[in-house]
């Protein structure tokens, strides 16, 4: 397995990382760096990790403490993160370490250490919300990266969200078990032959091409240019492009009426705000008797009322304008906004977890494709952390993935079915 390398102090300041280049300075920094050194000690100590600050072995190794403890005192779990992507530490193994940490998650700092974590946190803008203007650049960012980095550590069926294995530990191929997980979908939204089906967010083509070959007749929406350009050359390779039509189409501005909605791993970009208008859409287009599935990443009600509101490293870095759902939240806004009610649930946290390890595995054994792609250390490092900081969340149950089926409550509810369009 390649070796990710910490980045250049050159590369940090260039044009590429500004919001890395300067470390936290001055008086309140040096406080701060202060209390987050014997508060990181002593939940590390607690937690059975070992640490180093002299580069000898350890689980986390502290290569400039000062950087370390600066970046944390002063943005708290984004500068722990960002100091990982500056090579201030590293671990022996990430994704196990993030994980005994992502377990202890709401007690690792004291309580007036939480209070005082307000100081720092920065609350979401508008430039956070997913309106249909900020939704295409937000979508932009990560998913337009390019398609062929994508296709560099996922499998052939390009699936970028959970696979489904038949049982764990797996050796199973990742494409099987991610074949699985659609047709698990399809099934529960009873997708046939002349199906009329809506997928909202279309990713890389699988589902609709597994739903075409059904005999579906398939309407996909995205709003990632070059996620739309490879699923409509893989549908076309395929003789399907007859039955699946790929629209560059946020999902409000659908119309029409399907048989079928599904959408997986979509809603985690809607944004609170949008969720009422999200299911209201899916209600919207639902023919009567119809079924709809989704595909949800979901975290506790409790974390999701806590950290709605402010910036995390995932939003800085990875999804901006992202939120993940809860169930609560879920079944709140389809029983206030829709008719739409759970039929069925399906959680499978820890497929996710051995989904994102093997996508992180075949990331390091090609790093050195990534590089001939124009992508730095850096970014090589941001991913690595991005991805076991995922794997680590469900490792430790902190977050779930569901898959959930909805039918529609045909009694008038008189109040409470309208949302924001």
């Amino acid at each position: 397995m390649k070796t990710i390398e910490a980045p250049t102090a050159q590369a940090l300041e260039g044009d590429r990382w500004p919001m890395l280049a300067e470390m936290p300075t001055g008086p309140v920094a040096r406080g701060a760096a202060v209390a987050a050194a014997t508060l990181f000690r002593a939940a590390t100590r607690r937690l059975g990790i070992s640490v180093s600050e002299d580069g000898s072995p350890a689980d986390i190794v502290l290569h400039r403490p000062e950087e370390f403890y600066a970046r944390v005192g002063r943005h708290g779990l984004i500068g722990f993160g960002e100091a990982y992507l500056t090579g201030a530490w590293d671990a022996r193994e990430l994704g196990e370490t993030l994980t005994v940490l992502c377990r202890d998650v709401t007690g690792l700092l004291p309580g007036w250490a939480q209070r005082a974590s307000a100081v720092y946190e920065r609350r979401r803008g508008a430039k956070d919300l997913n309106t249909p203007e900020n939704a295409r650049e937000h979508i932009g960012h990560h998913y337009d990266l390019s398609n062929d980095f994508f296709a560099l550590f996922l499998d052939p069926t390009m699936s970028y969200s959970s696979a489904l294995f038949s049982s764990l530990p797996s050796t199973e191929d990742l494409a099987t078990a991610q074949h699985r997980k659609i047709d698990r979908i399809l099934d529960e939204a009873g997708v046939n032959a002349g199906t009329r089906l809506l997928e909202i967010g279309t990713g890389w083509g699988e589902l609709a091409l597994r739903a075409a070959a059904r005999g579906a007749q398939v309407t996909s929406v995205t709003l990632s240019v070059e996620q739309a350009a490879l699923a409509r050359q893989r549908i076309a390779a395929a003789g399907l492009g007859d039955r699946v039509d790929v629209e560059l189409r946020d999902y409000r501005a659908v119309v029409g009426t399907y048989d079928a909605v599904v959408s997986v791993e979509m809603i985690e970009a809607v944004g609170e705000r949008f969720w009422p208008a999200y299911f209201a859409k899916i209600d919207e287009v639902l023919a009567p008797g119809g079924t709809a599935v989704i595909q949800a990443i979901t975290m506790p009600h409790e974390r999701m009322l806590a950290t709605r509101n402010t910036e995390t490293w995932i939003t800085k870095y990875i999804f901006p304008g992202g939120l993940l759902p809860s169930t609560e939240a879920i079944t709140e806004v389809t029983e206030a906004h829709t008719g739409l009610r759970v039929r069925s649930r399906l959680s499978f946290g820890p497929h996710y977890a051995e989904t994102l390890r093997r996508w992180d595995q075949a990331l390091r054994d090609r790093a050195d494709e990534v590089r001939e792609l124009g992508f730095d250390e850096t970014f090589l490092r941001m991913w690595h952390f991005y991805l076991e900081y995922s794997r680590a969340g469900f490792a430790a149950g902190y977050i779930d993935v569901q898959q959930l089926t909805f039918t529609r409550d045909e009694t008038p509810t008189g109040e409470g079915r309208s949302g924001p369009r």
